[in-house]
């Protein structure tokens, strides 16, 4: 990844801290889609936050995926890692970042001896598709013996913040927990929002939209494209045959078609006619072990634990980020910016708040009833039980499904996301809050 610059900040830096920190020390593996900012930020927290630091890749450090596939004791394998890499890890305040680290299956095994017998040694691990070969070891996964973070695409909170624009998200989260109107300030979030949807949460697609300045119509979309084509290299280059690599691909493709059906639901039948999952589950997981799509389970029974009542044969899959999605259904900047997605906006719009609600830790959880009524997403909160979320892409946000589900759950209060202000009606107990602070709702829940 290019250099980025001092204004992409990125909120999983302060979890990098309290891993630092910890006195439960354990080795530390990211995981996170493809060019998401992984190797930047880990890059830019070891230079500043350690004395003596070390980078190697597992692409190019080739020796030492030679030294992990040998025979020799754990304990050689460790001290002859030392002089290989001419660096002792083992000197206080020193880290080791071990880049690609799923080239050495016989490495991440290792990372249990690293925590029992060296439980000092600071060492981060990352890599590409890393999600998807943690789920195929052949080698045993050192359970309990290491920490895990994910990391995913800048939310919107974090797209403000490359664009300096600290003063605005005090406002919103002023707004937010006084349930204030932004007044004026509300159309400005808009359009940040607007410019959100078109870039997506990519760190080189964002900064191609600050290179451009406020003339959208220079942004660079061939950032986009460029993921995308990885994207499409890492489907052929990491499967077992090409006739894997096709079904991934038509699940891929049909993501679009699948959210815009009546049901919304996910269905084997629309990727292919005649598609049965037990032909298409091992390539749909491939993408959920890849960070590609993110998947949202159906709750038959909106009750505590939410966890406990999933239907596991009814879920919907989205794009791991909105400014993929536009690009895949090829909406131009033009048609983002003048709000002109016509029968794609609804979807686009659940998307954008599914990749925000994932960003934040929170699972993606709906409920579908009788009568065609579905609410697109439910949270457990911390003090206020299950809470009900729908989303309206307009400032119109007339809806039958939150009425069914008060009158069946009487839930404390409910939250419709949409383009208008913040605001509560205490007559139907509806707390509207703008698309652009979905990122905040993680308050509520924790």
């Amino acid at each position: 990844m290019n250099e980025l610059g001092e204004n992409m900040k990125r909120k999983i830096y302060d979890e990098l801290i309290v891993w630092k920190n910890t006195s439960n020390f354990k080795p530390l593996i990211i995981l996170g889609v493809r060019q998401c900012g992984k190797t930047y930020i880990i890059d830019e927290f070891c230079q500043k936050e350690y004395k003596n630091y070390k980078k190697i890749n597992l692409l190019y450090d080739v020796d030492v995926v030679k030294l992990y596939n040998s025979t020799d004791s754990s304990e050689k394998k460790y001290n002859d890692l030392k002089i290989l890499l001419d660096f002792d890890f083992d000197q206080e305040d020193s880290i080791l970042f071990i880049d690609e680290i799923q080239e050495s299956e016989e490495l991440i095994s290792e990372l249990k001896f690293f925590n029992e017998k060296h439980s000092n040694v600071r060492i981060i691990c990352a890599g590409s598709l890393l999600g998807v070969k943690l789920a195929k070891l052949n080698r045993p996964f050192p359970v309990g013996k290491v920490t895990r973070l994910y990391m995913y695409p800048m939310d919107f909170e974090e797209f403000l913040l490359a664009f300096n624009q600290e003063p605005l998200i005090e406002k919103i989260k002023e707004c937010f927990k006084n349930n204030e109107s932004m007044g004026i300030l509300h159309n400005k979030t808009i359009d940040y929002y607007k410019r959100y949807l078109l870039s997506g949460g990519m760190p080189e697609s964002v900064k191609a939209l600050i290179e451009c300045g406020n003339d959208y119509y220079n942004y660079d979309l061939t950032k986009l494209n460029n993921i995308i084509e990885d994207y499409k290299n890492d489907m052929n280059n990491h499967v077992v045959n090409a006739n894997e690599t096709l079904k991934i691909r038509n699940i891929y493709n049909s993501l679009s078609s699948q959210l815009q059906n009546a049901s919304k639901k996910f269905q084997y039948s629309v990727i292919e006619f005649n598609a049965k999952s037990r032909e298409y589950s091992l390539p749909l997981n491939w993408l959920i072990e890849s960070n590609m799509v993110q998947i949202c389970r159906c709750v038959k029974k909106p009750e505590k634990p939410l966890l406990g009542f999933i239907d596991n044969d009814v879920f919907k899959v989205y794009y791991s980020d909105v400014g993929i999605f536009n690009r895949l259904i090829n909406n131009d900047i033009k048609t983002i910016i003048l709000d002109d997605m016509k029968i794609y906006k609804g979807i686009i719009t659940e998307n954008y708040v599914a990749n925000q609600l994932k960003a934040s830790g929170i699972d993606l959880l709906y409920w579908k009833g009788n009568r065609e009524s579905e609410i697109d997403f439910l949270i457990s909160t911390k003090n206020d039980g299950i809470i009900p979320i729908e989303v309206k892409a307009e400032e119109n946000t007339q809806s039958k499904s939150l009425k069914v589900y008060n009158d069946l759950y009487h839930p404390k209060y409910m939250i419709r996301i949409s383009l208008k202000d913040f605001g509560y009606n205490e007559v139907t107990k509806i707390k509207s809050i703008p698309l652009y602070a979905t990122f905040l709702i993680k308050n509520i829940v924790y």
